[in-house]
């Protein structure tokens, strides 16, 4: 168990790129089901986008019944209660490309299949399982998950829906309200959470969809974006449940909150990917059609720089996604191999890649909503249209920074994970870090490196970046300390270097592989989007390491640290980013779409 890569120690431990899952590794499994999901998308969605944003929820319901039919709403369901029992890889492939055409049915999807069916999977007893799993799976009824209220937002376990057990034990009475749950329109049944007397912690239900139960809704929320996503406030008044529809345990229902959105987490980074391969494909599509001054725009280098960027993002949050995704499988099937039960194994395997999978969710929500922005821009006037695709694409990606844990939580949550990580000993920080600051003390070499294989320069700036981090981070756990967490702007902006050193590694390793199959004259667009991923990164860290030093030392320390960022940050080479845009988009612009 040892040998298999924890979460979070992609910081301080080398990772081969011979041991990263890229989607160029998809089985023709894989493959078959990637394509028939496109093609579902392409039949039933994409030429339908006007009825999902004129609100049509009864639509949306049809096309959720016909993915059931199809099977993409079993896929992670083990098949013992009617699922096709696929891995973890599998289900975010599908999470990815059944996303691809509008919001508002990939939001319908991720609450069905994740949030409204994966508690009960992974939580429900046998009984539980076997009355609930196959009519979800199969589309015969649709699930809903009410966690939020009007007062508990970020702060979850702060909800005051009650739950009183009756006098003769036998059923709970649900009073409270809840706010913006998806499906509650079409829904058969909820994922209730709600706090029985005093306890510190909020306790799960699952409650059928029963109007006469005293469970009553409001109208359809009227949203800037996902509008064909079923969004309501629903109303608990003595809703009688029965004492075996408890799930899991007494006050256990925040442990079964926080375990859904790790993985809720991962599966919205995937399903932000394919919306950014299409809103690429139509970017360069318009580009390329769209005459002024007698050429096509595509043809400018200010409409190529903001093509390369886009193209750059949505490579760079595929190669990260994938990667995480197959280390979590690896995981889960480790411990299934050691007797773990099925649904044990999911939950440890993703609750130990839970800082990945933060950080995939910052980074890869924030990455669709700039490619979106980019792609209006590239419409010009059209862009502003509810005629042309990009300002629903636009609209409908504003909603992903913000579910799941706002990215701001999200931010400080991964910075804090890793942090009792390292007290619990399940990643060395303090040794590596320790390294760093006689590093800082000593005199810096002046060798000239040897850099002439593939992405040596940059691999070895990776491994810089990641001691910047140890040097920020380590400066300022020994500055506060335990009271770290009150301080959230340079929790933040470690937390955007941890960030980047995930993306830009991730995208490295994915290419470098690629070149070793593929030969690096074949691949030199991909080549020059991990560089200039990478490029943009170092920015990143220079400018939030500046930030964060500034903010707590002072003095000699100061200027100590500010040097070894400056260290930790230099390129020997500079790569030509100019160069490596034009590289890009000419590969982009001759296919006429995203083609990597």
């Amino acid at each position: 168990m040892s040998d298999i890569t924890r979460g979070g120690q992609f910081l301080v431990k080398e990772t081969k790129c011979e041991d990263v899952f890229t989607p160029e590794d998809f089985s023709e499994e894989q493959i078959m089901m990637r394509d028939s999901v496109k093609e579902f998308v392409d039949k039933e969605i994409w030429p339908n986008k006007n009825r999902f944003e004129a609100k049509d929820y009864a639509f949306t319901e049809e096309v959720m019944k016909k993915a059931g039919d199809m099977g993409f709403l079993s896929v992670a369901v083990p098949e013992a209660y009617g699922g096709m029992g696929m891995g973890f890889v599998d289900t975010c492939l599908v999470c990815d490309y059944i996303s691809g055409a509008t919001g508002s049915f990939s939001t319908a999807f991720g609450a069905h299949t994740g949030i409204g069916t994966m508690p009960i999977t992974l939580y429900g007893t046998e009984e539980q399982k076997q009355k609930y799993v196959p009519k979800l799976a199969s589309g015969e009824w649709f699930g809903a998950y009410c966690l939020t209220e009007p007062g508990a937002g970020s702060d979850a376990n702060s909800g005051k829906t009650k739950a009183v057990l009756s006098p003769d034990g036998k059923y709970y009475s649900i009073t409270g309200g809840k706010m913006w749950i998806s499906n509650a329109g079409f829904c058969s049944l909820f994922i209730v959470f709600a706090r029985i007397e005093d306890d510190k912690n909020i306790t799960g239900f699952i409650i059928e969809n029963d109007p006469s139960n005293g469970i009553t809704m409001n109208e359809e929320e009227h949203k800037l974006g996902i509008r064909a996503s079923s969004t309501r406030q629903v109303f608990f008044a003595d809703t009688k449940v029965p004492v075996e529809n408890m799930l899991a345990g007494r006050g256990e229902g925040f442990k079964i909150a926080m375990n859904a959105l790790n993985v809720g987490r991962i599966k919205l980074a995937a399903a932000c990917l394919d919306a950014q391969r299409r809103v690429t494909s139509n970017a360069v599509n318009y580009a390329n059609e769209r005459i002024q001054f007698n050429v096509p725009i595509s043809s400018f280098g200010a409409i190529r720089y903001k093509l390369a960027e886009m193209a750059a993002s949505a490579y760079a949050g595929e190669s990260a996604t994938y990667r995480a995704a197959k280390d979590i499988e690896t995981r889960i099937k480790l411990r299934e191999a050691e007797g773990a039960s099925h649904h044990e194994a999911e939950l440890k395997g993703v609750e130990e890649f839970a800082i990945e999978c933060s950080i995939l969710k910052v980074a890869v929500s924030e990455d669709v909503q700039n490619c979106a922005d980019e792609g209006i821009q590239i419409y010009g006037g059209m862009g502003f249209s509810e005629d042309t695709p990009m300002e629903s694409a636009w609209r409908d990606a504003r909603i992903a920074r913000i579910y799941e844990g706002t990215n701001e939580i999200n931010r400080m949550l991964s910075v804090g994970m890793l942090i009792k990580k390292a007290m619990k000993g399940h990643v060395d920080l303090l040794g590596p870090a320790s390294k760093v600051q006689e590093e800082l003390m000593g005199i810096p070499s002046f060798d000239t490196p040897d850099y002439s294989e593939l992405f040596s320069e940059e691999k070895e700036l990776i491994g810089k970046l990641k001691k910047a981090f140890l040097m920020v981070a380590g400066g300022a756990v020994q500055k506060y300390g335990p009271d770290l967490d009150a301080h959230q702007q340079l929790l933040t902006a470690a937390a955007d270097i941890l960030i980047e050193i995930y993306m830009a590694e991730s995208t490295i390793l994915r290419t470098e592989k690629l070149a070793k199959k593929e030969g690096e004259a074949n691949v030199k667009e991909q080549i020059a989007m991990a560089k200039l991923y990478l490029y943009k990164a170092v920015d990143v860290v220079t400018q939030k390491g500046k930030e964060s030093i500034i903010s707590f030392a002072e003095g000699d320390e100061q200027r100590m640290m500010l040097m070894g960022l400056r260290r930790f940050t230099k390129y020997t080479n500079m790569p030509n980013i100019v160069g490596l845009r034009e590289t890009i988009t000419t590969k982009l612009v001759a296919e006429n779409s995203y083609c990597f």
